[in-house]
Formats: structure tokens, sequence, C-alpha cells
């Protein structure tokens, strides 16, 4: 199933994509996609309904219909870096020992067609195409045996990333993590149902039509079950929480020489089966 949210910003409401590609209306069903209405439990009941009867939104998704992002009120945004060997070397970095954890404030979250800011003063904005994991079934010092149930479902992130601010500017990641609109996500939650294999989904990023990120999900350094038993360890994982694991090689800052996004240009990624983003860069 495809969950997702649609509207103007701050007043989406929830949906599903039906079986011809078009959005059935949620709301009577339930107040939005994330929280409690992505235990095991209310998912089952969602995959359930009979799509076909629930009214039908006008418009056609990420076209005429905007859609936000695919997970409401999300607790937190946790990110992995460098956990693909591939980019870890163009970063001139070494595969770290343990995952790298740092977050994405909520207020970087955006739907998955928004526009993307570069920060005043900004030079080194980046693109990181990733697959998010979506926590459905909260806990803490989860057995990585027991991890994929706790998953209700996966989406596309877009990890946008100021170099420059984080990496040179001292203190944390974050800071060059967490910039508002830098968490493009969605366009939809796909269940876990539909996706049997997560390390076996294929990866890209085009700028302005130019492909920069090709990969897969297979070449992730640490696996999904890991990631949910390791972060489980730090802190307690909560229903609608996101995952995000780690981009593929291709970055900006890998090429030679480094590229970096500049006002007016177009990202477009995609992941096998997660659906597709296009985001146009602007000046904050």
């Amino acid at each position: 199933m495809k969950l997702l949210r649609f509207g103007p910003p701050g007043q989406e409401k929830p949906g599903a994509l039906d079986a011809q590609g078009r959005v059935r209306d949620l709301s009577a069903v339930v107040d939005d996609i994330g929280g409690n209405v992505l235990l095991p439990a209310s998912v089952a009941k969602l995959r359930a309904l009979d799509l076909a009867a629930l009214p039908l939104v006008a418009g056609e998704p990420q076209k005429s219909l905007r859609l936000g992002p695919c997970v409401a009120r999300t607790g937190k945004l946790i990110c992995i870096g460098l956990n693909y060997s591939d980019h870890a070397a163009e970063a001139g970095m070494q595969v770290p020992p343990e995952p790298v954890v740092f977050n994405k404030w909520t207020s970087a979250i955006v739907g998955p067609d928004d526009n993307v800011e570069i920060p005043r003063g900004s030079v080194k904005t980046d693109w990181e195409v990733e697959l998010g994991v979506v926590i459905g079934q909260g806990g803490r010092y989860i057995a990585e045996a027991d991890a994929m149930p706790h998953v209700a479902g996966y989406c596309i992130v877009n990890d946008v990333s100021e170099r420059e601010f984080q990496i040179e500017r001292s203190g944390t990641w974050d800071k060059g993590k967490g910039c508002d609109t830098f968490g493009p996500m969605g366009p939809w939650l796909v269940t876990a149902d539909e996706v049997p294999d997560p390390q076996a989904l294929r990866m890209w990023l085009d700028v302005d039509g130019k492909r920069f990120q090709s990969g897969s999900t297979a070449t992730m350094v640490y696996k999904v079950p890991f990631l949910i038993s390791y972060l489980s360890r730090f802190m307690s994982l909560q229903s609608g929480d996101v995952i995000s694991t780690g981009t593929p090689p291709g970055v900006g800052m890998g090429q030679k020489p480094p590229v970096f996004l500049r006002a007016g240009q177009t990202m477009h990624l995609g992941i096998d089966g997660l659906g597709t983003q296009t985001q146009l860069a602007v000046q904050a």
C-alpha cells in the first residue's frame, strides 16, 4: 500500500494511491499518516480497505496535486553517515567502525517536490538520495533478529547537505544537515509488505538531467535490521520516526572538481518501487 499526504503545506490530508495511480482520501478513516496510525494493527486495517470505495481526490499526484511529506508529525529524523563504502571513499573518509549518527531537525522536512532553499551564505549545498525507513512499532533494545517487524514502510529521503556548514565550520554535522527544506520526504510511504527486500533497491539522482548518483541499497555497510537494533540502544524508537540510511557515491562533494547546487537547478531522484522526487533549488 502507498500511503501519502496531499494538499497545501500545513493543511495536508491523509490519502492512499489506488491501483490506477489516483489519490483516495483517507480523512474519514484516519486523522493523518503518522504516530499510532503506523502501528502494525492500524496499517493492517488500512491495507484491508477497499480503496475504490473511498472518495477520489481531484488532480494528478505530483503534478496538479501537491503531495506533502509522507509522514506527519515525525518525532525524529535520524540519519546515518558514510554507510556506503564507495561514498566514504569519495568523501576521503574511512568506513566507520560503528554507524555515524546525526539528526535532521524536523523543520527541515518538506514534500517530495517542494523547493529546496539554498541557505544564505551557502557555497556548498549538496544532494544525497537515501532510503528512509519508517518506524511502526516502537521499542528499545531491539534485537537485530527482531527488527524488521518494527518497520511500517519505506520512503525516499533527499538528505540535502551544506558541506561547508557540515564539515568546515567546527562542531557536529547537524548544522549542515538540518537547514529548512533539507529533508524532502516521499512521495509516499510504501508499506513494508510491498518491499520484500529493502537491501535490493536501485537508487539514482540527476541534477538538470545529468546522472550523478547511481547505486543500490545492496551496498550498504550497515543494513536496515542492524541500524534499527543499533539505534535502539541509544534512544527509544517511536511510531513515525524515520531513519535515513545513507547515500551511494555521486554526491557533489565527491566530483572532481566538486560541483554544488545553484539556484535554478533541478534535482530529480528515485528509488525502485518507492517513486520519484523533483526539487527546484531556490535562494533562501
